[in-house]
């Protein structure tokens, strides 16, 4: 027995030792953190805010589902409101975070594991305490029950171990990743006890345990959510949320249609809109209580990257397959003519999949993209090489005859043919459904439908409800959608959902233009394994040029600034977050403009 006891001793010393760095207050991905340990608030809250009142928000379409993890249903707006992560990003940093469920972390030297110091004092809203456990098994649960994304977001953590009730170490498995250990301070942690007896992957209308600043307090299906803030929130004091989370309650109000919205916003039933619609915001924000200073109309830079909104092509369909073909289909939308006519002049055209960020492509690719690019040459667009990406320009008259005379030229190339006014190939005529949820998509889908019919394309345009859309969406049922990819400063592992071939078949997956395309999953891999911010920058460019060139979707447009109206009863911190809009968690109801406000009866404004 000795010496099998001393074969295992031998044994264990022989085996590498994971070396750890110091514990620290937060990570960030590439740089210094700007706030030190111990830090009192962000620099973009007011600490001393007046906590208290409503803020009526509105929500569009509607819900069926408290649980928003899974697949099922529509879940309502807000519920991040009511959990905490194991660590919150600062909202003026490109990529940090900083303890808030934990009160350290620990990254491995070579990033093959992090440890999270859970802090003690963390409480679920039913008094109970936050433990490892709870982390381990909210892992867990998302991976096996929760939605498919989930299983691909933490595809490369190999487990989970619980080192003692208040600390746990993830391990990771596969390349080196600097994004990982932040991927996992993102967590959304839930209570083990509250969902041992509940069957996770089912929708649900009870209003789940959370340990977040709200809780959801009134629920009308379909219609209406409130949330309160919890006054003996366990985290209310820490730096990461002093000055945050003022509003004492908060509702979602639904809207189906958009006009009904406006009205009743324009009535004072909600105080807060954000508007995305150019036409709406040039004609429909005259109305007398902002005349009279009741309501707020005022623009907001926006320094975050805006990423791509376009018309996408669901390549899973034969038609959409061919290169030529997509490229021809987008030599259709005039946008000149569409920025002047109908966005009142408001919007700049998006060329690429980062826009508004250094991670946006331009020119030709430097040594740097190069070195990323020439290995997949053959396997990628030529003209990746020789070629600056520019989406099609006109001269804004509304008669494109020269961009579609090249459309024609290109739907040739692909074998299709003009035959008693239908675009014919091997005896199948061309035909594409629009699928939208926005009715005011319609008048600019218009034009391009009638550019296709002229290239002998029958085009249909269907406007679907909410749930219809979202259920067609996870199918890919479909050919051509308004599909919108977000990007941060520092992407990732996201960009296997959106592009990543394995995401292709996956219902649920961002992955609505169904690529699947090995060279495409190499230049993603290069994202999230870059050694520096340097090799992110290159590699984010890389990928962006062969997107762009692949001609998977129509590049729509993006604004840099937030459109914003509120009834005139906020205040809100000198200075604005860098990255974000900052409404919800940082601004706060002014008791002097709010008695100024009350003082006016409804329907008098």
């Amino acid at each position: 027995m000795r010496a099998v006891l001393l074969t295992i001793g031998l044994l264990f010393l022989c085996l590498p030792v994971q070396a750890e760095g110091p514990a620290r207050h937060g990570m960030s991905m590439f740089g210094a953190l700007k706030y030190p340990a111990g830090f009192s608030h962000f620099d973009y809250v007011n600490p001393n805010a007046p906590k208290g009142g409503l803020v009526r928000m509105e929500a569009r379409g509607t819900f069926d589902t408290l649980n928003g993890f899974t697949i099922k249903g529509n879940s309502a707006a807000g519920l991040g409101l009511i959990y905490d992560s194991l660590m919150t990003s600062s909202r003026d940093e490109a990529f940090a975070e900083y303890g808030l469920l934990v009160e350290s972390a620990t990254a491995a030297d070579d990033l093959s594991a992090v440890t999270f110091n859970l802090r003690p004092e963390a409480r679920w809203h039913d008094g109970q305490p936050i433990t490892a456990d709870d982390v381990a098994f909210s892992l867990e649960i998302l991976k096996t029950k929760g939605a498919p994304f989930y299983r691909f977001y933490y595809a490369n953590v190999a487990r989970a171990e619980v080192l003692s009730p208040h600390k746990i170490k993830f391990v990771f498995k596969g390349r080196k990743n600097r994004e990982l250990p932040l991927i996992m301070g993102q967590l959304t942690i839930l209570p083990r006890h509250y969902w041992r007896d509940r069957k996770f992957e089912a929708t649900t209308l009870e209003a789940p345990l959370g340990s977040g600043p709200y809780r959801i307090t009134k629920v009308d299906p379909g219609r209406s959510i409130t949330y309160e803030r919890v006054e003996d929130y366990w985290g209310r004091d820490l730096g990461v949320n002093k000055g945050r989370y003022n509003f004492a309650t908060m509702r979602f109000e639904y809207y189906r249609d958009a006009t009904v919205a406006l009205e009743a916003f324009k009535a004072n039933a909600f105080d807060f809109r954000q508007e995305n619609t150019a036409k709406v915001w040039a004609t429909q924000y005259k109305f007398p209580a902002i005349a009279k200073g009741k309501v707020i109309k005022e623009t907001l830079a926006n320094n975050s990257p805006t990423g791509m909104q376009s018309f996408a092509f669901n390549t899973r369909r034969a038609k959409f397959q061919d290169r030529a073909v997509r490229r021809a289909l987008a030599l259709t939308f005039d946008f000149e003519w569409a920025n002047k006519n109908l966005f009142f002049g408001q919007y700049t055209r998006t060329n690429s999949y980062f826009s508004n960020s250094e991670l946006a492509s331009s020119g030709l690719p430097g040594p740097a993209e190069l070195k990323l690019l020439q290995p997949l040459k053959g396997q990628i667009p030529a003209e990746v090489f020789t070629e600056s990406f520019k989406p099609p320009k006109t001269d804004g008259s509304g008669k494109s005859r020269r961009q579609l005379r090249q459309a024609k030229k290109l739907l040739q190339s692909a074998g299709w043919s003009v035959r008693e006014g239908r675009l014919m190939k091997d005896g199948r005529a061309m035909e594409l459904e629009f699928l939208l949820v926005n009715q005011g998509f319609t008048r600019i889908v218009a034009p391009i439908q009638r550019a296709m019919e002229r290239l002998g394309v029958k085009v249909d345009i269907r406007v679907v409800d909410t749930s219809q859309y979202i259920n067609r969406l996870r199918a890919f049922d479909f050919d051509v959608i308004v599909g919108g990819w977000g990007q941060s400063l520092s992407p990732g592992n996201e960009q296997r959902d959106f592009w990543g071939s394995a995401a292709a078949g996956r219902s649920g997956s961002r992955n609505y233009i169904g690529i699947k395309d090995p060279a495409i999953d190499k230049l993603i891999d290069h994202i999230i394994f870059a050694g520096s911010r340097a090799e992110l920058v290159a590699a984010s460019r890389a990928l962006d040029r062969v997107l762009l060139w692949n001609h998977f979707v129509i590049p729509n447009w993006h604004i840099n600034s937030y459109r914003i109206a509120y009834w005139n009863r906020f205040s809100r911190p000198r200075v604005k977050p860098k990255y974000a809009l900052g409404f919800s968690d940082t601004w706060w109801i002014d008791p002097a403009k709010e008695k100024a406000l009350k003082a006016t009866p409804r329907g008098q404004n």
